[in-house]
């Protein structure tokens, strides 16, 4: 019986409409968004929160450069949720290149440091998916939304106990110490 040649598959799934949808992204400054991107295969990278916190330190450099006003985030073991205003001269695709580009490539060299290999596994998958946040009452809600994540999870029970997330808004509100 001859054997078939063994076709490689494809490595991401493309669905009707998706490459529209792209076309159709619209980055507006001043405006608000949330930003949500998964790691390479789901990989639970950021169990290791030495790994998180590389993607927080790129965050924060992104807020000190004005490309955002970040306003909450948490960073799951693998994926994260953003919430930003986007600062002058940068689109959503722009930003999320810059992120997931730099923190790559620092967690790149941090996990072949610690297993002393050579070779590099792509940290984030390509692409992410962001939404529009219209208003405050929005805001708020949304920002309650992505840090509960943690707990919603069941990755903790009290979001003091999760080190990778941040909100401008909900130290108060949640009852709970911040991060540092």
């Amino acid at each position: 019986m001859p054997s078939t040649p063994k076709q490689n598959k494809p490595r991401f799934t493309h669905y009707p409409g998706q490459q529209a949808l792209r076309k159709g992204r619209v980055s507006l400054p001043g405006h608000a968004y949330v930003l949500t991107t998964s790691t390479e295969q789901r990989r639970p990278l950021f169990k290791n929160p030495i790994l998180g916190r590389i993607v927080v330190k790129e965050m924060r450099r992104l807020h000190e450069q004005q490309a955002v006003n970040s306003l909450a985030f948490v960073i799951m073991p693998d994926h994260l949720h953003w919430l930003f205003i986007l600062g002058e001269g940068w689109t959503l695709a722009q930003l999320a290149r810059t992120l997931k580009g730099r923190s790559a490539r620092i967690i790149s060299q941090q996990e072949n440091y610690q297993k002393g290999q050579k070779n590099i596994q792509p940290v984030w998958q390509r692409g992410y998916y962001d939404h529009s946040v219209r208003d405050d009452e929005d805001l708020h809600r949304m920002a309650r939304y992505i840090v509960a994540n943690p707990l919603r999870a069941g990755l903790v029970k009290q979001l003091s106990n999760y080190p990778l997330w941040d909100a401008l808004w909900l130290t108060d509100t949640l009852n709970t110490s911040h991060p540092p």
